[in-house]
């Protein structure tokens, strides 16, 4: 293990006076800041070469952070090491006998993995280990339950977009704390199909990005297909077979690549034998008569040979497609872009597909450039926001490389994630 200084935590009982210190005396500038929910801190980021200062201030009177001043007063509260795998890392400590305040990690700020290792195992040093949000964590299934519903986080490789495309207007300032770029400004990106299970049916929703394409098409996208779907449903112990609904968010070539498949004889067909296709009539129609914006997005081979083999059913409006998984229509991203609401007894999930790729877009104003209609996208995210209020909902985000899943929290008005583990 490998670990290299990411930042120092402060704590601070006046944040103008501390801010006026390091900006005035120091010449350093805040660079963002970002409420954490679950701890009842807001941080302060200050940049400083590789590394950077955390000015943590408290939210509420117990908070950790209220309680840290009390008893201590304003000055150092942690230094945070970053690693590439935070579970490897606890795990590597744990065999030790190194004493952990957190023997699994929990999201952060800037939506990154964090763990506290304790301070009588570090001599008298609050040590945070945190993995960023833009390391892409090993590859793996995820197994969740919804009331009587089985639910599986499946994978189908990755791939990197370019970093400003993915969040718009927002400053890569701000971003690049949340996704590191590579020298293309290329951000890492995985592809999470998710299984929903019945007893009855197989649901696949969504399908990743497929292995038709050209070598020269990956290595566009610096697409990594040595783990993917078929991997990943061998994982699940599902046969292709067993899938009998294919329910697609929209069809953009890494949602909807991996419904067909590509025979020996170059002939390209349904690739789950059994299933039913359903996609939105609108969205359909919008992939079959493409403009200058949306036409690379859509790629005939995805989804003209379902219509040929006649398996697709359409939907025209919002709907149940199976018990407990219903469609809601966004727009934003595609005019008839749509989520899935996952719902069994009191239980309640939601597919986000490209309404919230990542965990780092959880903010109403970090929408994608690649949105067809960004204000739709803010007003629906907007309205997801107001229904699940206060309703412990479990969330799917298809694209982030480091959390498949959390938990949407609201505290103050404000939304934050909590870790499903």
């Amino acid at each position: 293990m490998k670990a290299y200084l990411d930042h120092i935590g402060i704590a601070v009982s006046d944040l103008s006076a501390s801010l006026a210190f390091f900006r005035e005396g120091l010449g350093l500038e805040l660079h963002g800041s970002e409420d954490v929910v679950s701890q009842q801190v807001r941080a302060h980021f200050i940049h400083s070469g590789q590394s950077s200062l955390e000015l943590l201030e408290a939210t509420a009177p117990e908070s950790p952070i209220a309680r840290y001043l009390t008893k201590r007063g304003p000055g150092l509260h942690h230094i945070t090491l970053r690693v590439d795998d935070i579970r490897a890392a606890l795990a590597q400590l744990k065999a030790r006998g190194i004493r952990l305040i957190d023997e699994e990690p929990r999201l952060g700020a800037e939506q990154a993995l964090v763990a506290f290792i304790h301070p009588s195992s570090a001599h008298g040093v609050l040590v945070e280990l945190k993995q960023a949000a833009s390391t892409v964590a090993p590859l793996g299934i995820t197994r969740f339950t919804v009331g009587s519903l089985e639910l599986i986080s499946l994978y189908d490789g990755t791939l990197r977009l370019d970093g400003g495309a993915m969040f718009g207007v927002v400053p890569k300032a701000l971003w690049e704390k949340k996704a590191t770029p590579d020298e293309s400004n290329r951000i890492p990106m995985t592809m999470r199909p998710l299984i929903v299970r019945d007893g009855t049916h197989t649901m696949l929703i969504d399908a990743g990005l497929g292995d038709k394409e050209t070598e020269k098409f990956y290595r566009m996208y610096a697409a990594d297909r040595s783990k993917n779907l078929d991997h990943a449903l061998a994982e699940a112990g599902i046969a292709p077979d067993e899938i009998d609904i294919v329910l697609a968010s929209h069809l953009h070539f890494d949602h909807c690549g991996g419904f067909t498949t590509r025979r020996a004889d170059g002939k390209v067909v349904p690739r789950f034998p059994n299933a039913k296709y359903h996609i939105r009539r609108g969205e359909w129609n919008d992939a079959r008569q493409t403009h200058e914006r949306s036409r690379a997005s859509y790629m005939p081979d995805n989804f003209m040979p379902l219509a040929e083999a006649g398996v697709i059913e359409f939907i025209e409006d919002d709907m149940h497609v199976m018990p407990g998984v219903r469609v809601q229509r966004t727009g934003g991203h595609t005019a008839h872009h749509q989520i899935m609401w996952i719902e069994s007894g009191r239980d309640c999930a939601v597919f986000l597909a490209d309404l919230m790729p990542t965990s780092a877009h959880l903010p109403d104003p970090w929408i994608m450039g690649y949105d067809l209609y960004p204000m739709d996208t803010l007003f629906a995210k907007q309205a997801f926001a107001r229904a699940v209020a206060r309703r412990d909902t479990l969330v799917f985000f298809e694209h982030d490389p480091s959390v498949p899943a959390a938990f949407i929290t609201e505290q103050q008005g404000k939304l934050g994630l909590r870790p499903t583990t």
